[in-house]
């Protein structure tokens, strides 16, 4: 089994800036991604970048990293250039890592790559996990999805699907068993990856706000590994900084 690892790695963030360096027991985020990264065993490991201080602190640790137009407009669009500067064949799997996972399970990186590569008629392979909890469930930052009978999702929402008609007292609990929350783990045959920057956005994509909508607008097949863990906690907040820190240095 032979895949790849490209982390999209943005300098810019609204709610914390430099996230990619922010350091974590000593290491810049960026680095600890791409080492726990590394232990899924792919052929290789590559972040692209559109800054060269990431760049840089890459390669001060070891990792290899390629710097890419600044003008993306998603992470997805970065892959499809990294792609290209790598030179991957079109049928090469090609994950995305998303850089602010620190403490991913590379396990749960292994599995979404397996998954693709086991299914040739997809263009891509995600990751979920089950919920039961009301909050999430109603929560529209949880990204929630529907399978088919095969595995294949049929609908990515930031609403509360499947909705449980028949709740106990009318409650907008989740039905046990029945709800996934979707992780933000990708895998992409390199060919589909080249295609995805031209394919037209849907209405779906627009109005969810999710890009991988468009994917399913235009009737390609994502397969879905359900994981039985939840991933780490990723970082978004000076608040899930410190709380990732807390647990690097406690481990």
């Amino acid at each position: 089994m032979s895949f790849h690892i490209v982390i999209p790695a943005r300098l810019a963030s609204t709610r914390l800036p430099n996230k990619p360096l922010a350091d974590i027991a000593g290491l810049p985020m960026i680095v600890r991604v791409a080492q726990r990264a590394a232990l899924a065993g792919a052929a290789q490991v590559v972040v692209a970048t559109d800054a060269p201080e990431v760049l840089a602190a890459c390669e001060a640790h070891g990792i290899r990293a390629l710097l890419t137009r600044a003008d993306h407009p998603s992470g997805s669009d970065r892959l499809a250039e990294a792609v290209e500067l790598l030179g991957l064949a079109d049928d090469a799997v090609v994950l995305n890592v998303q850089g602010d996972e620190p403490l991913i399970d590379p396990a749960m990186i292994r599995a979404c790559a397996e998954l693709l590569l086991s299914r040739p008629h997809c263009a891509m392979s995600t990751v979920a996990h089950g919920i039961d909890s009301a909050e999430e469930f109603a929560n529209p930052n949880v990204v929630k999805l529907v399978c088919d009978a095969a595995g294949h999702a049929l609908y990515f929402s930031r609403a509360p699907i499947p909705w449980w008609r028949d709740a106990p007292a009318g409650s907008a609990q989740p039905h046990p068993g029945a709800v996934l929350r979707h992780v933000g783990l990708y895998g992409y045959r390199a060919g589909f990856l080249r295609r995805f920057p031209q394919l037209a956005q849907s209405p779906l994509e627009q109005i969810e706000a999710l890009e991988q909508l468009r994917v399913l607008w235009h009737g390609e097949r994502i397969a879905v590994h359900v994981s039985d863990t939840r991933p780490g906690p990723g970082v978004d907040t000076p608040e899930d900084l410190d709380r990732v820190r807390r647990l690097v240095s406690a481990a």
